[in-house]
């Protein structure tokens, strides 16, 4: 296949399989999405599910989140790893909120990367899920499987994050990076990936 029929036959493949992509973390606005997907770096989704609602039981607002101590967050997102950095995180951005945005999550890339803990990636899922702003955040998975698929040289997430723009509509960004997150989870792990039982490896 040439570059651009194995763009068309991924784009229609995962339509195939996922013609809906609910988003995998639990969240009830900008804030608690975006503590989520802070949360998320290094762990996985299910287990950042199972912590948020204990700690967005304290605190679901920058305002209630700065009244916990820093030692309080981090016990509470233990199990989510990198608990001394995400506890920081998570109480000092959430007074920056307040301080500089009257506690609203801001919705341009320039001020959620500015935030401590929220670098490119998870700005870009805030911006896409939550602004509905065309992005495509690349993750281990996408990052993967764009280069099994030919479809970037795979040197670095930046080069992929161009390189998707560039392949596909952007009307389909914000729904086809979580299509491709579901289909790398489901048919093509990073071990034990069997290419002749993938169904998009297996034809491209």
């Amino acid at each position: 296949m040439k570059k651009q029929e194995r763009v068309d036959f991924v784009i229609e493949k995962l339509e195939e399989l996922y013609p809906k992509t609910p988003i995998p973390l639990d969240f009830k606005d900008g804030y608690t999405l975006l503590i989520a997907v802070l949360l998320s770096a290094q762990c996985t989704d299910k287990r950042v599910n199972e912590v948020t609602p204990f700690l967005f039981e304290k605190a679901d607002t920058p305002q209630a989140m700065v009244k916990l101590s820093v030692d309080e967050i981090r016990d509470i997102i233990r199990p989510c790893g990198l608990s001394p950095t995400k506890s920081k995180a998570i109480h000092t951005l959430s007074q920056i909120l307040i301080d500089k945005h009257n506690g609203e999550v801001p919705n341009t890339y320039e001020d959620l990367e500015s935030l401590p803990g929220v670098g490119h990636k998870t700005a870009s899922v805030v911006m896409s899920q939550w602004f509905q702003f065309p992005a495509f955040p690349v993750d281990t998975h996408i990052h993967r499987l764009m280069t099994r698929w030919k479809l970037t040289n795979g040197k670095n997430v930046e080069q992929t994050e161009k390189d998707a723009k560039r392949l596909f509509p952007e009307a389909i960004w914000n729904k086809l990076h979580l299509q491709i997150i579901f289909f790398g989870r489901e048919y093509c792990p990073a071990r034990g990936h069997i290419e002749a039982n993938c169904p998009i490896c297996s034809k491209i």
